[in-house]
């Protein structure tokens, strides 16, 4: 590339936050908000994702001559393969019995976020192919096993198929907004069955309690309170261990607080239950969710239900609702095929997982199309 040096840096601090910006989210491209400096450098400034957290941050910059941004690609060197939502701990097991070292490994991804977005950030195919080989590289002269990109968009997809990188797919459950005027319009859509039941159960979630969507201005440090509790409870039982800290949930308040959509539930006059959301301009991202306690029904009309209000009140395009949960198959949420790429400089390795992943796309395309059996929707498009 003629008058382009791509270099790292171990820190995004080292970047101007309206060069990045720039790059990662630019006029004219839908708005991702886990690529903004602001969310990735509070993932950083709280130690949440750090080299002392397994996250060490090697990020690539494509500059100009003059010192100009023309492209970027987030990147970790990763010391396991926790937070990450594509599972590789399979291949990083084979690759030790066979006496290789699976990390540190290079990963291109959002830590602990399993959206697809943009991932080579450039608008220049040629500043993107660059990057994607400068990773390569990269990971060649580390004796890395493996460079991988989670979750990327389609032009990235392309781009790395197109440098001999290893297709994965998996798949999410995702509602899509067919122009609907409300939430009672999205029900005309669905079965006569299927339709009594959704209702039946947000009455249930909702008898009793008050729920309230914040966002912007709204938003106050006692809710974060009440959410950090919930976050902790839930996440200690899912994970061990929840990946994020307080002063995460500090710095995106500060920093971009109109860009959430927190979903709390108060009974006597108390919150006790809380779901995370991050907007985009296209799409509604579901994160976390947490209780204090339980309540039937209460998971899916937070996250669920209550993000299709919003996205239906805000004209947006999808919810997306992070990984797994085949019981929003039955609320409306549809499967969707997502991807990941991968390089292994190792030929016998590549070859190896390059067999397993031809029988584990065909399972998974078969396993979506069955899926769509199950969607409560009168008629299928």
């Amino acid at each position: 590339m003629t008058g382009i040096t791509i270099r790292t840096v171990s820190s995004l601090s080292e970047v101007e936050k309206s060069a990045w910006d720039a790059i990662a989210n630019p006029a004219g491209e839908a708005f991702d908000p886990f690529l903004s400096w602001d969310l990735l450098q509070a993932l950083e400034e709280s130690g949440c994702a750090t080299t002392q957290t397994g996250w060490q941050n090697v990020h690539f910059l494509a500059e100009t001559d003059d010192g100009g941004l023309a492209g970027a690609l987030p990147a970790y060197a990763k010391a396991h393969s926790y937070g990450e939502y594509v599972f590789d701990h399979a291949w990083a097991d084979a690759f030790e019995r066979a006496g290789g070292r699976y990390y540190p490994k290079l990963l291109s991804a959002i830590p602990f976020t399993p959206a697809t977005g943009r991932r080579l950030l450039a608008r220049d195919p040629e500043v993107r192919t660059g990057l994607a080989r400068a990773a390569m590289q990269i990971t060649e002269q580390n004796g890395l096993p493996v460079w991988s990109i989670n979750f990327p968009a389609n032009a990235d997809l392309e781009t790395g198929r197109e440098l001999g990188m290893l297709h994965r797919i998996d798949r999410q459950y995702i509602w899509e907004n067919r122009e609907y005027a409300s939430y009672e319009s999205f029900l005309g859509d669905l079965s006569s069955r299927k339709r009594k039941a959704l209702k039946k159960e947000r009455a249930a979630a909702s008898e009793g309690i008050e729920i309230v969507g914040l966002t912007g201005d709204d938003l106050r440090p006692e809710h974060w309170d009440v959410f950090f509790k919930c976050y902790q409870e839930t996440g200690s039982r899912k994970w061990g261990r929840p990946y994020l800290n307080r002063d995460f949930f500090d710095l995106i308040h500060q920093r971009m607080a109109d860009r959430i959509l927190l979903v709390m539930a108060r009974e006597d006059g108390r919150y006790f239950a809380a779901a995370l959301n991050f907007i985009g301009s296209e799409a509604l991202f579901g994160r976390y969710w947490g209780s204090l306690y339980e309540k039937p029904f209460l998971h899916f009309e937070l996250c669920y239900h209550r993000a299709i209000d919003f996205a239906i009140a805000n004209g947006l395009d999808r919810v997306e609702a992070g990984a797994q949960g085949e019981h929003k198959l039955a609320r409306g949420y549809r499967p969707r095929a997502v991807h990941s790429l991968h390089y292994f400089p190792d030929e016998s390795f590549r070859n190896a997982v390059a067999d397993y992943l031809d029988y584990e796309r065909c399972a998974v395309l078969a396993d979506i199309e069955a899926q769509q059996a199950e969607l409560p929707f009168k008629k299928l498009d």
